[in-house]
């Protein structure tokens, strides 16, 4: 039985150092992206194409910057790998250390990790520090401590997991045989937008597409550091993914936006909750919240003619809706029970 070409060894030629090896792998990358017609016509858009990351390995966009970032802290010795994570990070860093043999550690915010994530990292064997503060003081930590070399920084700030990311700019490209004239995707600690305008920008410069994409980033509003242009002390939305409030990545998110005469907005988490539904019941995708964000935003600048009908828009799914089933686990609340026969089971159905 062939084995199927890994995510890394697919992009050699524009990821690898010389003579590098990558052996770790746990099959990322080549995600659907997928043409969403009902949802479109909703939004008024013809060409709405969404890039669902849910079906990464760890089920989220973060695994495609942790194989590479893990593969090289292994290649270069690392006795164990640290993040600061609100779920998806750690989720993956888990994973990709169990597949190398390496320990991992796992920062975490107290009480603001959704269940589905943290189940993620314990059952890969992570230990795990929750501490009394926000992500973005576990990530202050834990630079420290890769400055004092206890272990491999795998968090966004490390250069590897950037350029891992650009791959999904890259099958988004593959994919339409072009770029999109506009991406739409959340932003929390900024690195995604970062890493898919980097990618955009290679293709670009080596001629495989003749133009780059217009950036469209969202925030919630309960965490819109960048929106407002100060960072949020206590960022709250029920957005989890994206619940930070000083971005680590904020100088490429902005370069990213201003280069690509996009923009980076915010939504309310009203507006991203309707957004999870409506992909879910349109397209059948389920996806969790923080991704939902990309797809509310793009309604709002549709409705407003900020983004045309005729145009080619993709909008990243970050994230499988099981990762933070949450925020729409209390609907399980109004189900009552009814008799287990035929005439009160269609009664119910309302058939």
């Amino acid at each position: 039985m062939t084995r199927p070409e890994s995510l890394l060894e697919r992009y050699r030629a524009f990821l690898a150092r010389p003579e590098e090896l990558f052996p770790i792998t746990l099959g990322e990358g080549g995600t659907p992206l997928l043409k969403a017609s009902r949802l479109g016509a909703e939004l008024g858009l013809d060409e709405l194409y969404l890039k669902y990351e849910g079906t990464s390995p760890t089920g989220s966009f973060k695994d495609r910057g942790m194989v590479l970032a893990v593969n090289r802290a292994a290649s270069a010795g690392a006795r164990a790998v640290v993040c600061a994570s609100t779920g998806n990070t750690a989720a993956s860093a888990a994973a990709y250390a169990a597949a190398a043999g390496l320990p991992c550690f796992v920062i975490l915010p107290a009480g603001k990790v959704a269940r589905g994530k943290l189940a993620q990292a314990l059952v890969a064997g992570a230990r795990l520090v929750m501490v009394d503060g926000n992500f973005d003081q576990a990530l202050t930590a834990v630079r420290h401590l890769g400055e004092e070399r206890a272990a491999a920084v795998v968090n966004s700030v490390n250069p590897d997991r950037l350029e891992g990311q650009q791959t999904a700019a890259w099958e988004v490209c593959d994919a339409l045989g072009r770029a999109p004239d506009a991406l739409g995707l959340p932003v929390g600690n900024a690195g995604n937008i970062t890493a898919y305008w980097r990618g955009f920008s290679r293709y670009a410069d080596e001629g495989l597409t003749d133009s780059r994409p217009r950036m469209l980033g969202f925030q919630a509003d309960g965490a819109a550091p960048i929106v407002r242009g100060e960072a949020v002390p206590e960022p709250e939305t029920v957005a989890t993914a994206i619940r930070i409030g000083n971005p680590a990545s904020w100088a490429g998110a902005t370069a990213a936006r201003d280069e690509s005469g996009g923009s980076i907005e915010s939504v309310s988490d009203d507006e991203i909750l309707a957004a999870q539904r409506e992909i879910a019941q349109l397209e059948g995708v389920f996806c969790e919240p923080a991704s939902a964000a990309g797809v509310a935003g793009v309604r709002k600048l549709a409705r407003e003619g900020r983004v045309h009908r005729s145009e080619t828009v993709v909008c990243v799914l970050t994230g499988h809706g099981l990762k933070d089933p949450d925020a729409i686990g209390a609907e399980e609340g109004t189900l009552t029970p009814v008799a287990p026969d035929v005439d009160a089971i269609r009664a119910a159905m309302g058939m």
